[in-house]
């Protein structure tokens, strides 16, 4: 089970998400992650040749420190590209290199400049939301390494107070030292987030199903998932939850092992996947897919995310509403 953490201080009372009227579409808002190989706009024709209601992207190479400017005539197709395809939701994921928790300063702030980049590029795309990893906390104190995230999330949405693009944090499998396995964690890095006038708006939370899983938070049965949830609104609160990565997983609950797999493949089962589409309080949360995009033969083919977006789908019962 996850480890223990730093428990989130009180704070005020939360507005209630509203339930979308009737009339919404009777089936989940799913999309996947796109590459942007050969431009911003070839990821909204991925997304659209693979029939995404929605689509995640990353808006740079995510293995370098640096990058080069974007050309904002790419950035204009991009958002016409968008508004074209008539997509639910846009978010990125940052690179993967950020660690705001980390003891080692220059780390630290060149991450903090890090982030302040990725919602730079996010707002300049017309994206709302940037999905970041917590960071890992090395070999500092628990308690220290949740509030060095805290306060580095916080130094780069204050420094783009100007920008509407906020940041997603990610919970995570915990592996090694990562933070964010914990729902107790991301809880406190919120509340400590939230006490910094002007920020509380914009940040929120993903949930990873395969890191989760890993994590030890059960997803089925029913009675399972729905203890898992009452978990998450106790900690962190449902009301921050705004998008879901939708992954299998190929290891245990709680392995601590972040292995994604195909919907219905893995170690959390399709069943579980039914479970999450259709329960009500999930309720018109987009989920993202980051399942293997690779065939029988390893080859990447764009059939694996119409095959997963298809399973899910299915799963969901009529007259669910997204």
């Amino acid at each position: 089970m996850p480890r223990s953490s730093t428990r989130k201080p009180a704070v005020p009372p939360r507005r209630r998400r509203r339930t979308p009227a009737a009339a919404s579409p009777p089936h989940p808002i799913v999309g996947a992650h796109q590459s942007i190989a050969g431009g911003f706009t070839k990821a909204v024709e991925r997304a659209l040749e693979t029939g995404c209601d929605c689509l995640q992207v990353f808006t740079r190479n995510i293995n370098r420190w640096d990058v080069a400017p974007l050309d904002p005539e790419q950035a204009a197709d991009f958002r016409a590209a968008v508004k074209a395809a008539g997509l639910r939701m846009v978010i990125a994921h940052d690179s993967y290199l950020i660690n705001p928790a980390a003891a080692d300063d220059t780390l630290r702030n060149k991450s903090i400049a890090g982030l302040v980049v990725e919602l730079e590029r996010a707002e300049a795309l017309g994206i709302p939301w940037v999905v970041a990893h917590p960071g890992a906390a090395g070999e500092q104190p628990l308690d220290v390494a949740v509030a060095r995230a805290a306060d580095g999330i916080a130094a780069a949405l204050a420094a783009t107070r100007r920008l509407a693009a906020g940041v997603l944090i990610e919970t995570t499998a915990g592996q090694g030292t990562c933070l964010g396995a914990d729902f107790g964690e991301i809880g406190a890095m919120l509340a400590r987030i939230d006490a910094a006038p002007g920020l509380r708006h914009r940040v929120g939370v993903c949930l990873d199903t395969c890191h989760v899983f890993a994590a030890g938070y059960p997803l089925a049965p029913q009675a399972a998932l729905d203890e898992t949830l009452r978990r998450f609104d106790a900690e962190i609160g449902l009301d921050r939850l705004v998008a879901i990565h939708a992954n299998d997983s190929k290891k245990d609950l709680g392995s601590r092992v972040d292995r994604h797999e195909a919907i219905g493949k893995g170690k959390i089962g399709r069943a579980a996947f039914g479970l999450l589409v259709n329960h009500p309080r999930l309720r018109g949360i987009p989920l993202f897919l980051e399942t293997p995009k690779e065939d029988a033969q390893g080859v990447m083919t764009p059939a694996q995310d119409r095959v997963n977006l298809g399973v899910l789908r299915r799963l969901a019962k009529p007259g669910r509403s997204a």
